[in-house]
């Protein structure tokens, strides 16, 4: 200046920054698209894992809730010959008398018992369905519901009729329960009174053909044995009962006793999603990577091709400082218009997903906040050594290109 002060640079204020950062996305929108989508594909895959899996655990949970965990059973294993045990005849009797039980009922299974649509299906042809003798009190023990018809009695459990299993029914090709639907169980014809929905805690019952204990007797030859016992236990007390069962269940062998918890067997699922889970995170983080190298080839392109922009304003007085930030700024909107689009991708297709499988939607804060702040972090990265080369350019280096 004339009075020998300086010149001072102008200032450039945030919102400043910004619009110059976003000058080569406007020039070249399709390949700031096309870039930013290979970001949104990553952000968008890891969302939607995430989302979809945290759905998957709440309606787990909410199944449980429902259904209980206090639900035990008890099934005979093997013989120290390795033959298959059998439960005593008192063992139901036995396994009431443990003070923190509530409910108790039981399975038993018949062997050699065919289930049919007709006489003239195969004898081989089982399908897979097998027929056991039921307590009464069975379905208010494991929380099983009936999609159709009703359950059976102390009346109709003395008679020929029977309630199939979900998966059963649908095999037999039994769509509703009814007075004059029939299937056969072991030469004699069942009337099926109902068909229930899947037991999410007792999945033998989804193959089964459940008929009533004094039936079963009379009809079918049954000899009495339990071969699944069920027990509900106060929450508290539920491994204290697990740890006698087996040993109150068959006192004189309780090594040939198995005892278990069908909803361990649900959080074993969970936790084999789980696994599944992190490997499809894995594919994400790829993908988001190969969207950052593709920013970084974006930014790289871009600084070839503006040399002359950025000799003009070197000659104009922008400094190194001011030109770095220019880029990386560019850098940064880029990946995060990536990652902004990849987050509401991702909680779509969640959404969708959830909708569809009858889950609540569950997506996690900080699944999308983690998602975008990744985005940033790989926008800033492949867009530092873009930033430095396009500083470094001298002005008359950049004009002369």
């Amino acid at each position: 200046m004339a009075d020998g002060t300086p010149l001072q640079p102008a200032r450039m204020w945030p919102r400043d920054v910004v619009r110059v950062g976003a000058v080569g996305l406007r020039t070249r929108p399709m390949r700031a698209f096309l870039s930013a989508l290979g970001i949104a594909i990553g952000i968008a895959a890891m969302v939607a894992v995430v989302g979809v899996s945290s759905s998957s655990r709440a309606e787990l949970d909410r199944a449980l809730d429902a259904l209980g965990t206090n639900l035990l059973t008890v099934a005979p294993g093997s013989t120290m010959t390795g033959e298959e045990a059998q439960l005593p005849l008192e063992a139901e009797s036995m396994v009431e008398r443990i003070a923190p039980v509530r409910e108790v009922s039981a399975i038993g299974l018949l062997d050699d018992v065919g289930v049919y649509r007709t006489r003239e299906i195969p004898e081989n042809d089982t399908q897979g369905i097998a027929a056991y003798a039921t307590r009464t009190d069975l379905r208010a023990a494991v929380g099983a519901e009936l999609a159709s018809g009703v359950w059976l009695n102390e009346a109709t459990g003395s008679y020929p009729a029977t309630v199939l299993g979900a998966k059963a029914a649908e095999r037999l090709g039994v769509g509703r329960a009814g007075p004059d639907v029939q299937v056969l169980i072991g030469g004699e014809y069942f009337t099926v009174i109902g068909v229930l929905e899947p037991a999410e805690l007792a999945p033998e019952l989804d193959t089964a053909a459940l008929v009533g204990w004094p039936a079963a007797r009379t009809e079918l030859g049954f000899d009495g044995h339990a071969t699944t016992v069920y027990t509900r236990s106060r929450d508290a007390s539920v491994e204290d009962v697990r740890g006698v069962l087996g040993s109150t269940a068959n006192p004189a062998a309780p090594n040939e006793v198995e005892v278990s918890r069908p909803s361990d067997a649900l959080a074993a699922q969970q936790a084999a999603g789980e696994a599944f889970t992190g490997l499809l995170l894995g594919v994400g983080a790829v993908a988001l990577l190969v969207g950052g190298v593709g920013v970084a080839n974006t930014m790289v392109i871009s600084v070839l091709e503006r040399r002359s922009e950025i000799g003009l304003r070197r000659s104009l007085g922008a400094t190194r400082g001011k030109i770095r930030t220019q880029f990386l700024t560019e850098s940064l909107l880029l990946s995060a218009l990536g990652g902004l689009g990849g987050a509401l991708i991702g909680a779509l297709i969640t959404t969708i997903y959830a909708l569809y499988q009858g889950w609540p939607v569950v997506i996690p804060l900080w699944a999308v906040g983690g998602g975008i702040l990744a985005t940033l972090l790989i926008g800033a990265v492949a867009g530092l050594y873009p930033a430095i080369r396009a500083s470094r350019l001298s002005p008359t280096e950049a004009l002369s290109s």
